[in-house]
């Protein structure tokens, strides 16, 4: 049963992970354009790595209680990453004919979110033999 300081402490994460998910997706498509979805992407597939990474550490390496785990992987992280941006963006392209750009982002995200939360699981594993 989550308590009253696990509720709270999604919320703050979930305010954080918001913030730093704009800023960071922000700062990618003044990098880059928005030609093509590049900060949702880019947030994507880092907390795609992040979340993997913590699920070994905090767990395994660190046992932190209930409400860390749900501050930093529910709340943070879940308001961090953006499938529901990546979906609306995808039909954007879709409803605008681009189609082959829609195919890429599927493909593209599926394909690194995929890997980086394996890597993150992997590098994980790699600090807990340290």
């Amino acid at each position: 049963m989550m308590t009253t300081l696990g509720w709270f402490a999604i919320a703050c994460g979930g305010a954080l992970g918001a913030v730093a998910r704009f800023a960071m997706s922000h700062q990618v498509y003044q990098w880059f354009g928005r030609e093509f979805a590049w900060g949702t992407l880019s947030v994507n597939v880092l907390g795609s790595f992040i979340m993997g990474l913590v699920a070994v550490l905090l767990v395994d390496k660190f046992d932190v209680s209930t409400e860390w785990r749900a501050f930093i992987m529910v709340g943070f992280l879940g308001a961090f990453t953006t499938f529901s941006t990546f979906s609306f963006e995808t039909m954007q392209y879709i409803q605008v004919g681009e189609l082959n750009k829609a195919v890429l982002n599927i493909a593209v995200s599926l394909i690194t979110c995929l890997a980086g939360v394996w890597l993150g699981l992997i590098a994980g594993r790699q600090f807990l033999t340290t």
